[in-house]
């Protein structure tokens, strides 16, 4: 019966809902005076401590990996909003529909991107004069491209951990925060990557944002539109690698629930 329910139909659906939660969850004055202010209070910290104890020669290099980083913190909160759900009662009712209910989840938390998109975006185009990175409306656009995109790859990671946590919804918030966490560490935003030995090296290129960055960083260095293209390319393609598996393991949490019942309890 799901299958006659077209994806883009149940995610656009999904999406709405996303739109309202999003409404629910911030106001205009809250997202900019709340939300927005204190992850721009992030990004400055992190900078100027940089120039604080490296005499500035990383300044851009962490400007930048922590202004892009924010649209990762907003992407991972996917992992708990998908296990409220179960926590509100309402997966039985997601499983039980005539849908695909990994394109559900897939739409349902939807709402984080754009916010987090916005986010990097006013810090990297705000604040990026202020550290030596100054944008042409080329450059700009260009830019806002790769943000989406990593935030996007991101999301999709982010949905297979809350396939993951789905069956223990009271680890939500741990594996979302030890998962962006980990990408500040490893993936090139406070480190290069190349400081890590080569297996947490091999972590760091299985994740979005390190490809993200890459692009983003040779965007502003002036490296050619191949090699911005191909990194991009590379952060798409990883993440469409993140979806795949989450789906697979969305509907595969569905089956089990449905065989054993174990579906309609909150952990």
């Amino acid at each position: 019966m799901s299958a006659r329910v077209p994806a883009w139909r149940i995610v656009r659906c999904s999406a709405v809902n996303a739109a309202a939660d999003l409404r629910a969850t911030y106001t205009w004055s809250t997202w900019l005076l709340g939300w927005l202010v204190r992850m721009l209070c992030q990004v400055l910290f992190f900078t100027l401590a940089g120039r604080t104890f490296s005499g500035g020669t990383h300044e851009r290099f962490l400007f930048l990996g922590n202004s892009l980083a924010l649209c990762a913190i907003e992407a991972m909160m996917v992992v708990a909003s998908s296990a409220w759900e179960r926590r509100a009662g309402t997966l039985p009712l997601l499983v039980a529909a005539p849908a695909d209910v990994a394109w559900i989840f897939v739409g349902r938390s939807l709402q984080w991107l754009p916010s987090g998109i916005g986010t990097s975006l006013v810090a990297l185009l705000g604040l990026g004069p202020f550290f030596g990175v100054h944008w042409t409306p080329a450059t700009a656009a260009v830019a806002a491209l790769l943000v989406a995109s990593t935030a996007v790859g991101i999301y999709c990671f982010g949905l297979l951990l809350a396939a993951l946590v789905l069956g223990a919804s009271s680890w939500r918030n741990v594996a979302s925060n030890v998962a962006y966490l980990s990408m500040m560490a490893v993936c090139g935003v406070e480190v290069p990557v190349d400081f890590w030995p080569p297996p947490v090296r091999v972590v760091a290129w299985a994740m979005p944002l390190t490809h993200g960055l890459d692009a983003l960083r040779a965007l502003v260095d002036g490296g050619g539109a191949a090699t911005v293209a191909r990194a991009a390319l590379l952060c798409l393609a990883v993440g469409a690698a993140w979806l795949v598996a989450a789906l697979l393991l969305l509907r595969g949490m569905a089956a089990r629930g449905r065989r054993d019942g174990s579906i309609a309890f909150a952990i």
